[in-house]
């Protein structure tokens, strides 16, 4: 539908749309951790087998675990991020004519929060010497990041908030001495919300304050992964996991509230953006890994994986807001694949104590300034890794495991295309600000992990 251009640049919606991309956010916005004792490790250890978080990175391991097993983890991440401002702009219309003016406002202080913690279940069941049951419950992607109403970007983005969790059911069957498959299905909620300014002053000078515009949405989308695990001997293994992606059809409300204003504001805003549904299909990327683990000596032992994931499923996303005369809002982000490398090694202290490291790096899927919002200010990041479990007893032991996770500077240059000239008309919603800094981000984890053998 055509949209007047004297309307659409001076409500600033265009990234409300980000956060209904939802899985759009994909491993960019990947919470980083699915288990303790994989962390330890940097993520190396797909085919070690350890204890029942195998379910998540090669259910196939499985068919290691003796009798029932359960693994409960808690794990904190502590973001230390800041932004910096290097002249970001928005448009602004005199006598007709579209104008880039300087954007004014803060650097969004402490917008990340202080700590968030999020808890992972995994449980497995040996039927028999050949079958075996596992059920998995995690956090697959996440963020929050709150910038203010002052902060300089406002009109892109004030805060974000995406949670989701995935349930994992899955069954491994160990066909020979040295090859095992598995088989799981996902069904994996996720909910969104998003807070942007809406810029009344360029829409009429009696303006004093600000618009708010938000949007909550959520979604289930179901998928599979499978497994592989072929057992050289008693000291190697080898292991291949694949999981699809999931599509997601999210669906909520779009609000707007001009009440800082006097009511004739009310009335013209609500004539033009008035409250409505609003709907996108994403879909969550694919991923596949290889992974290996060997014993050195009693002692010593080493591990690796290789993980690609396959983002480049996300170009653009299209958000639409049906029964209202608002065209869609857009946002263009190009995602390529990406890849992680792990390395990491176990040594045994003694009977009861295991000492883990490890380092990654893993690969981001913005591939250029132009690509990168607020909304997910990712770069290319290096993982190291220090963890430990400690046998309680014959049936339970503790792991434990902090990381310190360093970030590239990660420059931003995104500007909303949805910028008409003065005389057009146009089919889509946004306002053509451009996002102009610099961010510096790093992350410690800290994580606890309850494992205990039936």
């Amino acid at each position: 539908m055509s949209y007047p251009q004297q309307c659409l640049p001076r409500l600033r919606v265009g990234m409300l749309a980000l956060l209904l991309s939802g899985s759009a956010l994909a491993s960019g916005y990947n919470f980083g951790s699915q288990s303790v004792s994989a962390q330890g490790s940097s993520h190396a250890n797909g085919a070690e087998a350890a204890d029942a978080s195998t379910l998540y990175y090669n259910p196939a391991g499985m068919t290691r675990l003796a009798g029932d097993q359960l693994s409960f983890g808690m794990t904190t991440v502590i973001p230390q991020t800041s932004y910096e401002d290097h002249g970001s702009t928005y448009p602004v219309f005199h006598g007709g004519t579209q104008q880039q003016t300087a954007a004014t406002g803060d650097n969004g202080g402490h917008f990340a929060p202080s700590s968030v913690t999020v808890p992972s279940f995994y449980l497995t069941h040996q039927v028999n010497d050949r079958l075996h049951l596992g059920f998995a419950l995690f956090v697959p992607y996440g963020a929050q990041l709150n910038y203010g109403s002052s902060w300089v970007g406002r009109y892109a983005m004030e805060s974000v908030k995406l949670e989701s969790v995935n349930f994992n059911p899955s069954l491994a069957l160990k066909l020979d001495e040295r090859q095992s498959v598995a088989l799981g299905v996902s069904a994996q909620y996720m909910r969104a919300h998003l807070q942007k300014a809406v810029d009344l002053a360029a829409l009429t000078p009696l303006a004093t304050q600000d618009g708010q515009a938000s949007f909550s949405a959520d979604s289930w989308g179901y998928g599979f992964n499978l497994g592989y695990l072929f057992e050289l001997d008693d000291h190697t293994r080898f292991g291949l996991a694949y999981r699809s992606r999931i599509k997601q059809a999210l669906s909520g409300s779009a609000h707007w509230d001009f009440s800082g204003n006097p009511n004739f504001i009310q009335t013209l805003g609500r004539t033009w953006h008035p409250d409505s549904s609003a709907t996108t299909d994403v879909t969550t990327p694919a991923s596949a890994s290889a992974n290996f683990y060997h014993d050195l000596t009693d002692k010593l032992a080493v591990m690796g994986n290789i993980t690609w994931t396959g983002h480049s499923d996300m170009q653009s996303i299209t958000i639409k807001l049906p029964g209202t005369t608002q065209g869609d809002m857009v946002i263009n982000q190009q995602w390529r694949d990406s890849w992680l490398y792990a390395l990491g090694a176990n040594y045994k202290w003694n009977e009861r104590l295991m000492l883990r490291t490890g380092v990654a790096y893993d690969q981001s899927p913005v591939s250029d300034d132009t690509l990168r919002h607020p909304a997910l200010p990712d770069s290319d990041r290096y993982w190291i890794s220090l963890g430990a479990n400690l046998r309680l007893d014959k049936q339970s032991s503790l792991d434990f495991a902090y990381s310190y996770v360093f970030f590239r500077d990660a420059t931003v240059n995104y500007s909303d295309r949805c910028a008409p000239q003065a005389a057009a008309v146009t089919a889509c919603t946004g306002n053509g600000e451009t996002t102009r800094g610099t961010y510096k981000t790093s992350l410690q984890l800290l994580g606890l992990q309850y494992n205990y053998r039936f």
